[in-house]
């Protein structure tokens, strides 16, 4: 895409305002275009990835947010010390604080961003849709929270800053309106600092659709088609693509011209998103508009053939865009790999990413390699992974397939999920809705009755483990193989909680001969690979071992295996009832009037611990008696940390 620029800035170096994924592929186009780089990093980002990309790096002391990329004085400080003339500021952090924009502009740096004025007037979702609803943009009537009766509900519960979505609550019965308002206000004020909530219409089975918006300061504006998030966990989005499928062309229109009055409204300038909710029966309603890149624009660049970015930075050194924007071609689809347990309530995953590794037909946006550790300060997305096809199918098709043969070892995540969603009957139909997986989240996540692939990965664990190393001496060579075949060896593995046993005859001239194992004959056996015969298929199990875990990979699936030790050890032996901090986090909330002595139900929340930009609910086990209480509103906590514990009545 070539732009006329009549009023050249002429950038030299850049700066990212930000880390991980989103900071490296900014610097991806930034080299391409010729500009230098410059990074900013927290201690704990020291060696991450994003900073080992950039020409330059600048630290900000601390490891909290609010103490380093959120420090904008800190950021200009260091674009200003590095010797960058531009701010990018990604997404997330002060990618939308109107201030921030301001200071940048005022130390003499160019902002590639929309201007002050336009981020501020869509700041506040509250003051946005008194805007759209003057330009004529469609809107739900808000609902005073305070003066809700039950024909309001369901309600949805609103931060009027921000987003991602912090401090949303869906209340369902008036009883529960007034601790979900404090909850919401909560989060809001600890995300944002503000904690101002409003509230409007819950609609049931309603679709996320949105549109790129592309605007210069020559009065153009381009609507760069839809893009439909749909498939949502906690209010945040999953897998979203683009063009949003089965949409009316009427549709399709309307959301476009709304799109556009809407960054015409505030005089936008680059990159934006306006995003709306389409109900069941086609009705489109305007939720907020998000001034900066959004996580999914990669799905909007594949089908548009456009490098957002470089357009952002050419519209920050004044250029023009042309009248129309290129023509669209073909489907994208894309997946926020997360490092995640969806079947523990999302619990986000800390430690080593020893392994990933996914097949290159797709494209992979990650700030992270294999042997980088993924925090507990942060967002545990690892990357977003793109597929781009003629068709919608063929798009879907091939990112599924480019998902379940990836090698992600060290962490639980959500790949499994994803392909599963991919392939889900509803969504391979375009059924889409924001409740997709409150329907269907049990199914997606429990294993398959008659599924083979957990022992079988379990047979190539132990016989991996078992297997000579290649350069051994011949008295090392016979590793776990011994002569007699009156004694079989045996190994047990733990995996997704179950325990498998492994039992088979050695051999000294050849494979061993598995035991309990009818239809399944072992071709070949090394340390990193073994070849199973499965009833007649052969099959291939890629196996590496990191630490105390063996990673089995194979076109059934993945699993990760923890061998059993043949003794327990004492030290894991903990009280009944116990509650245990499961990742290290803060303690942002007790139950109220809890204190050692309380009476509590099974699954009544005791405490509320934040980790990695998400909130957690602590449940009690069980009914019974609060016996003790080690945790303080504030406190910070290590993983396996004592937090209480319950002692469940006779």
């Amino acid at each position: 895409m070539t732009l006329t620029t009549p009023r050249p800035t002429n950038l030299t170096s850049l700066l990212v305002a930000n880390r991980g994924e989103i900071a490296v592929r900014v610097f991806r186009t930034a080299r391409a275009l010729g500009l230098d780089t410059v990074a900013v990093h927290s201690d704990p980002d020291a060696d991450a990835l994003h900073v080992r990309a950039a020409d330059a790096a600048v630290r900000l002391p601390g490891a909290a947010p609010a103490d380093t990329y959120l420090r904008g004085d800190l950021v200009i400080a260091a674009a200003l010390a590095a010797g960058a003339d531009a701010v990018h500021p990604g997404y997330g952090f002060l990618s939308e604080n109107a201030d921030f924009a301001r200071a940048v502009r005022a130390a003499g740096l160019t902002w590639v961003g929309p201007p002050p004025a336009a981020m501020e007037a869509m700041a506040s979702k509250t003051r946005a849709k008194e805007l759209m609803r003057a330009a004529g943009v469609p809107l739900l009537d808000p609902v005073d929270p305070h003066a809700a009766t039950t024909a309001d509900l369901p309600l949805l519960l609103k931060a009027a800053a921000g987003g991602g979505g912090r401090g949303m609550r869906v209340v369902r019965d008036l009883d529960s309106l007034k601790e979900s308002l404090e909850a919401a206000s909560a989060e809001a004020l600890s995300a944002f600092g503000d904690g101002e909530v409003f509230a409007e219409p819950y609609v049931e089975r309603g679709r996320h659709v949105e549109v790129q918006v592309l605007a210069d300061s020559h009065g153009t504006v381009w609507a760069l088609g839809t893009r439909d998030c749909s498939l949502q966990r906690r209010h945040q989005k999953v897998i979203e693509e683009a063009p949003a499928p089965g949409l009316p062309e009427a549709l399709r229109t309307t959301l476009h011209e709304a799109a556009v009055a809407a960054a015409r409204a505030v005089s936008y300038e680059g990159a934006g998103t306006v995003e709306f909710l389409v109900t069941a029966d086609g009705r489109p309603y305007f939720l907020e508009m998000n001034t900066r890149l959004q996580v999914e624009h990669p799905v909007t660049e594949a089908v548009f053939g456009l490098d957002l970015v470089a357009l952002q930075l050419r519209i920050a050194e004044g250029a023009a865009l042309p009248l129309d924007p290129p023509t669209p071609a073909g489907h994208a689809v894309e997946a926020r790999l997360y490092a995640e347990d969806p079947a523990a309530d999302w619990r986000p995953q800390t430690g080593v990413l020893h392994t990933l590794d996914v097949p290159s037909t797709v494209r992979v946006d990650t700030g992270f390699t294999d042997g980088d550790t993924v925090s507990v300060h942060y967002d545990p997305m690892l990357a977003k992974v793109v597929a781009h096809a003629p068709t919608r199918a063929e798009a879907v098709r091939a990112l599924a397939h480019a998902l379940a043969g990836a090698r992600i070892h060290g962490l639980i995540t959500n790949r499994e999920l994803l392909v599963r969603s991919l392939r889900h009957p509803e969504f391979a139909a375009a059924r889409l809705d924001t409740g997709f997986y409150e329907r269907h989240l049990p199914a997606l996540t429990e294993a398959a009755p008659d599924d083979r692939a957990p022992v079988l990965s379990a047979l190539a664990a132990a016989l991996a483990d078992s297997a000579p190393e290649p350069d051994a001496p011949l008295a090392g060579r016979l590793g776990g193989w011994r002569n007699l075949r009156s004694q079989p060896q045996s190994r047990r593995y733990t995996a997704a909680g179950t325990e498998y046993e492994v039992r088979y005859h050695p051999s000294r001239s050849g494979p061993p001969e598995l035991l309990d194992h009818p239809g399944v004959r072992v071709l070949s056996a090394a340390r990193h690979a073994v070849t199973l015969e499965v009833d007649g298929v052969r099959r291939l199990f890629h196996v590496k071992q990191k630490s105390n875990t063996t990673y089995v990979d194979s076109v059934l699936g993945s699993r990760a295996l923890t061998p059993v030790p043949r003794f327990e050890d004492p030290q894991d032996r903990t009280e009944p009832g116990s509650l245990l901090a499961p990742m290290p986090g803060t303690v942002v909330r007790v139950a109220e009037g809890l204190a050692p002595g309380s009476p509590v139900t099974a699954g009544q929340p005791l405490l509320w611990l934040e980790a990695m930009k998400m909130e957690h609910r602590i449940l009690a086990p069980a009914s019974g008696t609060l016996t003790a209480l080690h945790a303080v509103t504030g406190q910070q906590v290590e993983f396996g940390a004592l937090l209480a514990v319950v002692q469940e009545e006779a």
